[in-house]
């Protein structure tokens, strides 16, 4: 059964820059039911900040500049190539999220992708916002660590560069992991309604419960990250789901769509014989 909430299996940089772990990660988002898997693209020249370019850091692949560090983990023309290949051939979507104005010039030679996501780092990056919705293709913003200004702001500069750009907002804490008591689910509902356009969920809680509640409250797409190991090398790791998370995940969330229902009050088919049966 295919529900009709959009998922999102938020690769990120879990693919630690190995392009086999990144094709495991699309066949476990593909095996679950996802409808697309997402990267994050930079330019480290442009996304590192000078002070810690130079700083060293210990890696998997020994001591580096963090400059250096950022480049190992970063997937190139090559890689997206492949990746794009890859996706076609296993029937899926994909994209990223563009950390820079390169990286927005870099992906939009991609035609095929669904959308383009703004990160919750950067929306407060107006010019990259107007610039991405400049593209035509639809342009996904999260709302972590934002204030409702600053939507505003975001979502203003949409409509003012595209009056009928198709966009989405999502609700999102960006606390890696966030705790429960600060997910705010009910932000949700306030975002569709001051907008009045598709809103989603980007949960980074440990559990996936709230994930899914969160579709009574009205998300229609719904992200999580993924990785294959909780305990692999990456600081997103740890709040990402692992393989047969994501497999119940997608599950729970076919199973409440299915039970949520039009709200008509009906006798159903199955309810038919048992009425004649015990109804005098």
């Amino acid at each position: 059964m295919k529900n009709n909430i959009y998922i999102i299996a938020e690769i990120g940089i879990n693919h630690n820059g190995d392009l086999k772990i990144a094709k495991k990660l699309i066949d476990i988002a593909k095996v679950a039911g996802c409808d697309v898997v997402k990267f994050q693209k930079r330019n480290p020249d442009v996304c590192v900040p000078e002070h810690q370019k130079s700083i060293m850091r210990d890696t998997p692949w020994g001591r580096m500049s963090y400059l250096d560090y950022k480049y190992k983990v970063e997937f190139g023309q090559k890689e997206y190539d492949e990746i794009d290949n890859y996706c076609k051939q296993n029937e899926i979507k994909w994209t990223a999220s563009p950390w820079d104005l390169d990286s927005l010039n870099f992906l939009n030679q991609y035609s095929d992708l669904p959308f383009i996501k703004i990160p919750s780092a950067l929306l407060t990056d107006l010019d990259l916002i107007k610039q991405t919705t400049k593209t035509g293709k639809k342009i996904i913003i999260s709302t972590g660590m934002s204030t409702i200004e600053e939507v505003d702001a975001a979502v203003n500069i949409i409509k003012e560069t595209k009056p009928d750009a198709s966009f989405a907002v999502l609700h999102c804490n960006s606390t890696y992991p966030a705790p429960n008591d600060e997910l705010n689910l009910n932000c949700i509902e306030t975002l569709k309604n001051r907008y009045n356009c598709e809103v989603g969920y980007s949960g980074h809680e440990f559990g996936l419960t709230t994930t899914i509640a969160s579709i009574c409250l009205g998300a229609t797409i719904i992200e999580r990250h993924i990785t294959i190991d909780r305990t692999m090398w990456g600081t997103d790791q740890m709040c990402s789901v692992e393989p047969q998370g994501l497999i119940k995940l997608v599950r729970g969330i076919n199973e409440l769509q299915a039970a949520l229902g039009n709200g008509e009050k009906v006798v159903t088919e199955t309810e038919k014989p048992i009425r004649k049966k015990l109804r005098k």
